[in-house]
C-alpha cells in the first residue's frame, strides 16, 4: 500500500524535524523540502494514471480538448500552489504562503475565463 509508505515517510520526517529544530534549525526546512519532493515523486505514476483516465473519459464524452487541457492545468496549478504555500508555512512564512495562494487563485481564474465565457454563451443560446 502506497499510502502507508507516504504516511511513514511523513511521520519520520516530522520526528526528524522536531528533533533537529532545536539543534540545527536550518536542517528542518531542508528535510521538509526533501520529504515533499520524495512524496511527490512517489505519486507521479498515480498522477499520470489519473490524467490518462481523464483523457480517455474526455474523448468518450466528446469534450473539447481545449477545455479538458485547461481543467487539467487548473488542477495542476492548484496542487502546485498548495505545495508552495505549505513549504512557506513550514518555514514560518505565513504571509508569503498567503500571497502564493492569492497569486494561484488569480491565475486559476484567468485560466478559467474561456470556460466561463463558453458556458455563458451556451446559457444565452438556451434562454429564449
Amino acid at each position: 500500500m502506497e499510502i502507508i509508505k507516504i504516511v511513514g515517510i511523513g511521520i519520520v520526517a516530522t520526528v526528524l524535524i522536531i528533533i533537529l529544530k532545536d539543534i540545527r534549525p536550518e536542517f528542518s526546512l531542508f528535510i521538509s523540502l526533501l520529504t515533499g519532493v520524495i512524496i511527490f515523486s512517489m505519486i507521479l505514476g498515480e498522477l499520470s494514471y489519473v490524467i490518462g483516465t481523464l483523457n480517455t473519459l474526455a474523448k468518450r464524452v466528446n469534450v473539447e480538448f481545449a477545455y479538458f487541457s485547461t481543467i487539467l492545468k487548473i488542477i495542476g496549478m492548484a496542487y502546485i500552489v498548495e505545495f508552495g504555500a505549505q513549504i512557506s508555512r513550514d518555514a514560518g512564512e505565513e504571509g508569503i504562503a498567503m500571497k502564493i495562494e492569492l497569486g494561484g487563485k488569480v491565475l486559476i481564474m484567468v485560466l478559467a475565463i474561456p470556460i466561463l465565457l463558453a458556458l455563458m454563451e451556451l446559457i444565452i443560446k438556451i434562454l429564449p
